[in-house]
Parts: C-alpha cells; sequence; structure tokens
C-alpha cells in the first residue's frame, strides 16, 4: 500500500486565484487569465450545478461519503465497474511501489528501486548545425536549432524497439530565467524578444534506448535527419473549412491559407497514423491592442500591448493594424514527424478555443474521434467525429481525416434524486452518484447547425457558437484521454478560482474550486462516435483529510494528497496517470506525477510516482508501449527567481533549465510495480 499522506492541513489560500499557481506563471503563461473576469458570460449552467442536483445536502461525513454542505461522490455504476457483469475489462493490475511522499526539494524524486535520466534540456542541439548553448551569448539563430523552453507534451514515435522520435511542446517562456537583468517587455532588447520566439513551438529529436533497460538518452552523433525545430515563424498551413475565410485573410496571406508559426502549445496527442497533435492553448496573450470587440473579449484578446510586446518587433501582434492575425491562432496543429520537410496543418475543423491538447479514438466504424478541452475558467468540452473512415496503411487519406466532419460541445445533466441519497456511501436507486450528458453538434464541414453563424464563423468563433448552442460550463477542461482498454474517457478539471458558491442560485461548495477534479465519461454503447453519454466523478482532488475529497470510494487513510490536475495519461494496463500544476500553492508541496486504477476493487487508489523540482510544474507525462518507461517533462522550474538569484539549479546544478527526463525500474520490472 502508498504510505499515508503526511497528517495535516492544506495551506490557507484566502482570496488567491490562480488555482495554486506562481503568480508569475500566470503571467507569462496564461497573461493573468485568472486575474481578470472570465470571459463566459454567458448564462449556460455551470457544472458545479448540474452536479450538485445529482447529490443531496448531508448530515454526516462517512469514509468516502459527503458531509453536510460539502461536495463528494460515491462508486461509479454497477454497469461500468469492469469487476462486474459478465464481458466486463478484467481488473488491470494494480501499482505497486511505494509512494514518493510531499516534499520541497529541487529535485526529481522517483520511488525506490527507479532511476531517472534528463533526456534533453533546453538549449541542447537539435539540429546537426547548432552550436553548444551559451547562456550569456544568445541568439535568436541558435535558439531556432535548440532544444526549445518550457516542456509541456511529450510524445513518442518508435522507429523500432531501441530508437524513437521524440516529439516535446514548449508552451511559453520564463524570460526571467533566459537573460541576466530582463526588465520585461517593455525594455527588452529585439533580440532578447527574438530569441523566446525561437524557443516557443517544439522539438523533433531522435532518441535511442540504453542497452535492454528503459533508460533512453538523445542521440548527438549522425544526420538525424528527422530532427526538426518549429518556431514562430515556422510556415504552416491552415487547413479545413475555415481554411481562406474572409475571417482568416491578412496582409500578408490575402488568402487566408497560410500562417507563420504556432504559440503556447500546450497539451497534444498522437493519431493511428502516427502523427502529433499538438494545442495551441493561450495565444491571447501574444497580441496587442485589440479592438474592443465582443469577440476579442471571449478570447481574452484586450487593447493596449501585450506583456511581452513581441508586436515592437513583428508587426502582425499589433491587432490595431492586423486584426484578423489572432484568428490564426487557437488551432490543433498536425505534426508529421516521418516527413521532416512536410509543413505542419492547423486543423479549422477542430475549433478555435484555448485548446488543451487533442486525442484520438476510433469509433466503431472507424472514424476518427478527437476529445477537446478548453482551458478556460467555464469553458467547455468538446469532441469531433470524422466524416470519413481510418484506413490501416493508408497514410495520405488518413492525413486527411480531421478535415471533415463534424464538432461537437458537450452539456451535463445530473440524474440522482437527492431523496435516495443518504450522506452514509451507499448507492442510490439507479446505482450510480452520476448524470448523463448529449454531445451538441455546432457544426459539420458544410452545415452550421448554431443559428446566425456560418460554417467558418463556427470553427473561428467556436467559443461563441458553443455559448449559443447551451453548452454546459466547466472548471477549466484540460487534457482529455480515452482509456485504451475500456474506451472510457477522463477529463481532467484543473481547478475554477472564480466560482462562487451561490452561482446558479444554488449551494456551490466548491466554489471556489481550488483543488480541481476528474470526470469519467462512458459513451452509449462503449462507441466514441455516440451523441449521448452517462459520467461520473472518480476523483474530488485535495488532502485526503479534507471531507470534501473523494477517491471513488477507495479508503482515504491510503491514498495520498493530490491537487489541479493537469495533464492525463494511461499505461498499458488501463491506469490514469495524472500530472499536476498547483499543488505548491494549494498543498504545500512540489507539484507531481500520480497513478490510479479506475477499474476494478483498487480503483481510487491513488499513489504519488514522482515529484518535479521547486516552483516546477510536471508535464508530459507518457508511458512507453512496452511499459518500461515514463516520460515526464518538469517546466519552469525555479519560476520566481531571476537569472541572477535562481529559486532552482535543476537539472544541472547552475541555472534551471526545463527538459524531459525519463524514468525506469532498474530490475527492468514493468512500470509502476
Amino acid at each position: 500500500m502508498p504510505e499515508p499522506a503526511p497528517r495535516r492541513r492544506p495551506l490557507p489560500l484566502l482570496g488567491q486565484v490562480g488555482g495554486g499557481r506562481s503568480r508569475r506563471t500566470c503571467e507569462l503563461r496564461c497573461g493573468d487569465a485568472c486575474f481578470h473576469p472570465a470571459p463566459n458570460t454567458s448564462d449556460n449552467p455551470y457544472f458545479g450545478d448540474v452536479l450538485s442536483r445529482s447529490l443531496s445536502r448531508r448530515s454526516a461525513l462517512l469514509a468516502g461519503a459527503v458531509g453536510a454542505g460539502i461536495l463528494g461522490l460515491a462508486a461509479p455504476a454497477a454497469a461500468g465497474r469492469a469487476d462486474r457483469g459478465p464481458g466486463r475489462p478484467k481488473p488491470s493490475p494494480r501499482p505497486t511501489f511505494r509512494s514518493v511522499l510531499p516534499n520541497s526539494d529541487d529535485r526529481v524524486t522517483v520511488p525506490e528501486n527507479y532511476e531517472q535520466h534528463v533526456i534533453v534540456r533546453w538549449g541542447d542541439p537539435v539540429l546537426p548545425d547548432a552550436p553548444e548553448f551559451d547562456v550569456h551569448h544568445q541568439t535568436a539563430w541558435a535558439q531556432s536549432r535548440q532544444f526549445g523552453y518550457n516542456c509541456d507534451y511529450v510524445g513518442l514515435y518508435q522507429l523500432d524497439d531501441n530508437r524513437g522520435l521524440l516529439w516535446v511542446n514548449h508552451e511559453y517562456t520564463n524570460e526571467n530565467l533566459m537573460f541576466a537583468g530582463y526588465g520585461g517587455g517593455a525594455a527588452a532588447t529585439e533580440e532578447q524578444i527574438r530569441i523566446a520566439m525561437a524557443a516557443h513551438g517544439g522539438s523533433l529529436v531522435e532518441i535511442e534506448r540504453v542497452g535492454r533497460s528503459g533508460r533512453w538518452r538523445l542521440v548527438t552523433e549522425g544526420p538525424r535527419s528527422h530532427n526538426r525545430r518549429i518556431t514562430t515563424d515556422t510556415r504552416m498551413r491552415l487547413t479545413g473549412p475555415a481554411a481562406g475565410d474572409a475571417l482568416l485573410r491578412t496582409a500578408e496571406d490575402p488568402a487566408g491559407t497560410e500562417v507563420r508559426g504556432m504559440l503556447n502549445n500546450c497539451s497534444g496527442g498522437t493519431t493511428p497514423w502516427g502523427t502529433f497533435l499538438t494545442g495551441e492553448e493561450n495565444f491571447n496573450q501574444y497580441f496587442g491592442h485589440a479592438p474592443g470587440t465582443a469577440e476579442n473579449a471571449r478570447y481574452g484578446l484586450a487593447g493596449g500591448a501585450s506583456g511581452r510586446q513581441w508586436e515592437r518587433v513583428d508587426e502582425r501582434f499589433d491587432l490595431s493594424k492586423h486584426p484578423n492575425e489572432a484568428h490564426r491562432f487557437g488551432y490543433i496543429v498536425e505534426i508529421d514527424p516521418l516527413d521532416p520537410g512536410s509543413v505542419p496543418a492547423k486543423r479549422t475543423m477542430l475549433g478555435r478555443f484555448k485548446h488543451e491538447g487533442a486525442n484520438v479514438r476510433l469509433a466503431e466504424d472507424g472514424r476518427v474521434v478527437a476529445y477537446m478541452g478548453d482551458d478556460e475558467r467555464f469553458d467547455y468540452l468538446y469532441k469531433f467525429v470524422s466524416r470519413d473512415r481510418y484506413r490501416e496503411g493508408s497514410r495520405r487519406h488518413n492525413l486527411t481525416l480531421l478535415d471533415t466532419g463534424t464538432l461537437y460541445v458537450a452539456r451535463l445533466t445530473g440524474n440522482s434524486p437527492a431523496g435516495e441519497i443518504d450522506g452514509g456511501g451507499a448507492l442510490p436507486a439507479d446505482g450510480e452518484f452520476d448524470g448523463t450528458g448529449e454531445w451538441i453538434p455546432l457544426t459539420s464541414d458544410t452545415e452550421s447547425f448554431v443559428e446566425g453563424f456560418g460554417v467558418a464563423e463556427v470553427l473561428v468563433h467556436t467559443r461563441l457558437a458553443a455559448d449559443r448552442a447551451g453548452a454546459t460550463k466547466m472548471d477549466r477542461p484540460e487534457d482529455v484521454e480515452p482509456s485504451p482498454v475500456t474506451g472510457k474517457v477522463y477529463v481532467a478539471l484543473t481547478n475554477n478560482s472564480a466560482r462562487e458558491p451561490g452561482q446558479a442560485d444554488e449551494p456551490n461548495p466548491r466554489g471556489p474550486n481550488k483543488y480541481g477534479h476528474v470526470l469519467e465519461i462512458s459513451e452509449n454503447g462503449g462507441d466514441a462516435a455516440a451523441t449521448a453519454f452517462t459520467w461520473s466523478v472518480p476523483l474530488v482532488c485535495g488532502d485526503p483529510e479534507d471531507d470534501s475529497t473523494y477517491y471513488a470510494g477507495f479508503d482515504k487513510s491510503k491514498v495520498m494528497p493530490i491537487s489541479s490536475p493537469d495533464n492525463l495519461t494511461f499505461d498499458r494496463d488501463g491506469n490514469l496517470w495524472i500530472s499536476t500544476d498547483g499543488q505548491p500553492g494549494t498543498l504545500g508541496s512540489n507539484d507531481g506525477l500520480h497513478v490510479m486504477p479506475v477499474e476494478g476493487r483498487f480503483r481510487g487508489e491513488l499513489r504519488t510516482f514522482a515529484t518535479v523540482p521547486v516552483e516546477a510544474e510536471a508535464c508530459g507525462p507518457l508511458i512507453s508501449q512496452d511499459n518500461k518507461t515514463v516520460f515526464l517533462a518538469p517546466q519552469h522550474p525555479g519560476e520566481d527567481g531571476t537569472f541572477e538569484s535562481p529559486t532552482s539549479r535543476w537539472p544541472d546544478g547552475d541555472l534551471p533549465r526545463p527538459s524531459v527526463v525519463c524514468i525506469w525500474h532498474k530490475g527492468g520490472a514493468d512500470i509502476g510495480r
């Protein structure tokens, strides 16, 4: 069993916003989004209000249940359990490692019998002609050939058992840690701005296995023909129904079909045909002087200079001169790792919003389904269903699948009568603490289903179309990940600092929701293309001693604390892995990577597998196909420091450098043992 969590209460956070993040992260990653009013001012229902309708007020608290006025959930429906009924999946092998305890150490901490190794760090050469990294003599040219800053999503395309292509997003930059004497965007030199621009985007690097272990290392010699840097200046295609529309045309691109670069790429996914999908998230913060339109306000685009003031060196970021330029960001970008000369494609059919990422599952009939979250307080959960079917081995055909189909947004409803929930943890008559939902069609590639919106308008102003369609407000939907074993879909709802208890005229006991929770969706008939689903909440995060937390009904004396779930992944056995972003501010300990079975008798038994360095966020994560390696990307270590006075010196003992690490079992066992 995991070691019990330290018996302490969470740190008080009176008046805190930002979900436990450092104020520095809020400023640089998302332009202080949580310090401004939430951009969704629609009267659509809140998920917390929907959830509260399926729970009762209770007068007593028992383990796995809920006290009076406190949010909690009981076990999922019998129909969704892997250990009940014929034809259900067998219970997954349960992780058995001894949990890493909460800490504030400036290192990557792993369980007993495990090792970790830095594969690649900021500034390492990516292209063969890249110079060695010199933090005191950086140039934009060098950075465009070196590994970028602030790693997030990690994807691996294995060429064979011992070689692979590692894709890593570079979400944003901490200029305060990159440059000596950095005084903000207004004081930055043109070269500093261009270096930061080149440090965004993504890197594709060849890696190789060390012996027969789970350790991987960067290939540093030879042609490395697949290696690639993508930056804010890389040529990209706009594809799908909105491509060429007047909303996407600019002076630089009068056809509206090409754009330079991608911005603030957060998480992502891998397609069945071997490409990477990477999501543009907080793109709004890079643009200055936005006209005061309702459309711009809904996307957080504001007047005045931007924080980094890129518009000083590249006019396209000045929306007073190029108002359509921001319409060309906020998409899912498809990257082909096998063709280094290919042009990345921004798939407009998947909508424009603050994409955390996109993860793909095949429907029963072979159509492609992509699940996506809009990472904003009170925003929505989406999915796309392709028109055409996936064809095994037909790469040319499959590379067109994300351009035609139907885009949906989710509406959720609770269904548990209050009188059947007695506060003792017993299931109500229908056997579930959960609800139902529907996928509302917004548009196909040829027809809009939202009154007053054309197809291109839905795809460019997706948030406004979803408002009108009556979607359910959620608590910052981040990663959305289908289980490879059961097909159920899991959503990381990170937190919501703006939620108020009295919203929608009903008590909201987790307002503000500073710890977050995880949603589980079961599509009707198990078919990803279904238009209806059931949902439950297997994990309500926080300190296990906090009465409002819930771990799928598992004994809370035997689980670890967790806060601010962010990125998700699965191991081969179907266990859910959860990385976090905000534990230092809410739990008083470093962020980390946790694992929890979601099927069988150990459902809810959450363990902590790794913690990241001081002030870092746990990103990635990825489990290798052979279950021998965890890839983890600690982002923004030492984010509250400066170049001159660093608060972290990870990974090399000098300056903080965002990196990707691999973790493996010393004895060669599968991850989790």
